[in-house]
């Protein structure tokens, strides 16, 4: 029985740059051997080939929005009735990953019942198809030393966690804002370790732009975004990796290290108004404290 079941919901292969990163990303999760399963979960166009032609389990019939979107609740639940490993980690399809991804999900395992991994990812523009021959971890990481980029704390691009966990979810649309941040604040809320691996777990996220998108338009411009950000209780629930309890690195969980752009985020949060307004006194000086937040954030990249 594998350790750990890797799921996504792939975009469309019809886009050449997209197709290649998406081959990328799979690629490099079929290197993580025996201990991982992948699912390819959706019918996006070319899907089902690239499932046959990696041999991987392809998982169709997804509930989707009016949007035709798929929805999260759906994704998760198929890979869970479909698994049996004790662990599952959604990815983002265009996320490559390297052997220290099971290695810190195993050693957390050990450690804690209950748990969500997250952690920041490195920017990687990437153009062609990767030589996936020996050697290529270490010829990928010179290259993200070379080129890559650490990306700031306020997006998640996976998250692992044990099988029993996320069993209810609200109907969030995948691809858009919001739901991401639902899963840190709900790990936070029931009150099992929301834990920053990124010390311990580098991923590389390859650019791309968001032509696959309802008019081009990044996803947090999109209604079905505003939509997520409601079904998760509004902005005072968009929680990032800043807002962890909990860090991974050296082998163990441990309280993270009080920083400035912690301290920030906590004043940041407590002054995002609980109604969702956006006016008012308390969501001025909360957005004076997140573009003081980003700036740091920025010179420190």
């Amino acid at each position: 029985m594998p350790l750990l079941t890797i799921f996504t919901a792939p975009k469309p292969f019809t886009n050449p740059h997209i197709d290649t990163i998406q081959r990328n990303a799979i690629q490099s999760w079929l290197q993580l051997g025996p201990d991982v399963e992948v699912f390819l979960i959706g019918e996006e166009a070319g899907l089902a080939e690239v499932a046959r032609e990696f041999g991987v389990t392809h998982l169709p019939d997804v509930r989707r929005n009016s949007e035709g979107t798929p929805l999260v609740s759906s994704i998760f639940d198929l890979a869970r009735q479909a698994s049996s490993s004790p662990l599952l980690a959604y990815v983002n399809a265009d996320i490559i990953l390297l052997p220290d991804f099971v290695t810190a999900a195993r050693q957390v395992m050990k450690q804690a019942e209950q748990f969500l991994i997250v952690g920041q990812r490195w920017d990687l523009d990437v153009r062609s198809r990767l030589d996936f021959s020996p050697g290529w971890e270490e010829r990928l990481r010179t290259d993200l030393n070379a080129r890559g980029r650490l990306h700031p704390p306020a997006g998640s691009d996976y998250f692992i966690f044990p099988r029993a966990l996320f069993t209810e979810m609200p109907e969030f649309a995948i691809g858009r804002a919001g739901w991401d941040n639902w899963m840190i604040y709900h790990a936070r809320k029931q009150g099992f370790p929301t834990i920053d691996a990124t010390p311990s777990i580098q991923i590389v996220h390859q650019d791309h732009d968001y032509s696959h998108l309802p008019g081009g338009r990044p996803h947090y411009d999109l209604e079905e975004s505003s939509r997520n950000m409601a079904l998760a209780g509004g902005s005072q629930n968009m929680y990032i990796v800043l807002d962890t309890d909990k860090q991974f690195s050296g082998g163990r969980i441990h309280a993270p290290r009080l920083t400035v752009l912690r301290v920030v985020r906590r004043a940041e949060l407590w002054l995002t108004p609980a109604n969702g307004k956006r006016q008012g006194p308390r969501w001025a000086a909360a957005r004076v404290l997140r573009r003081f937040r980003r700036r740091r954030t920025k010179s420190r990249l």
